[in-house]
């Protein structure tokens, strides 16, 4: 039996000069969920992050955007579940992920951390049983190229693909946070990826 979302954790950079990077798109999903919620967020020190609630009492989601950059993402996590009493299962990771094409998201229920400073960080503090919903900005090709890559712009056309995917993050999430993770897993991971 799978455990019901109760946070949806974001990663992200702070501040303008990330804003528009590929590794933001987890901040990108958060704001645009929090504006179809009718959320706000505010800033919380305790939590090491911008904080918004979706619910009330145990039906509460909550909704996380570290501001401690992205390899001390754990700093964050770890202190919301503490405080909120929240299973590593039940916490949802959102983030960039370089090993699938602009335009798709995928569900994924646990598992190792793939090179991703946010996952490595956040793995360190709770361990690997918590979800992720993976969205794809693409590769450079170029091992070497990384960095420069998830910290750059995406063009025009793998922007729209990837907001398209973030469109389908958050109704697969919503099936799930309604009917339950099988539910928006199968939904999500049976959605064809965009053609090239």
């Amino acid at each position: 039996m799978s455990e019901s979302i109760r946070a949806v954790v974001a990663l992200g950079n702070p501040g303008a000069d990330h804003a528009s990077d590929r590794h933001n798109v987890g901040f990108w999903l958060a704001d645009r969920l929090a504006e179809r919620w009718r959320v706000a967020f505010s800033s919380e020190r305790k939590f090491k992050g911008d904080l918004a609630r979706h619910g009330m009492g145990d039906a509460s989601v909550w909704l996380l955007k570290p501001t401690t950059f992205m390899n001390r993402s754990g700093d964050a996590v770890q202190p919301l579940c503490a405080f909120h009493k929240i299973a590593p299962e039940s916490v949802l990771v959102v983030h960039d992920d370089l090993d699938l094409p602009a335009g798709t998201a995928r569900f994924k229920q646990s598992g190792g951390h793939g090179g991703h400073n946010g996952l490595r960080d956040i793995t360190r503090v709770i361990g690997a049983q918590y979800k992720r919903l993976r969205i794809g900005i693409g590769h450079p090709g170029d091992r070497a190229q990384v960095l420069s890559y998830v910290l750059g712009t995406p063009s025009p056309d793998d922007r729209i693909a990837i907001d398209t995917a973030i469109d389908a993050g958050i109704e697969a999430l919503e099936l799930a946070l309604d009917k339950s993770w099988d539910h928006g897993a199968q939904k999500l991971n049976s959605r064809k990826a965009p053609s090239a």
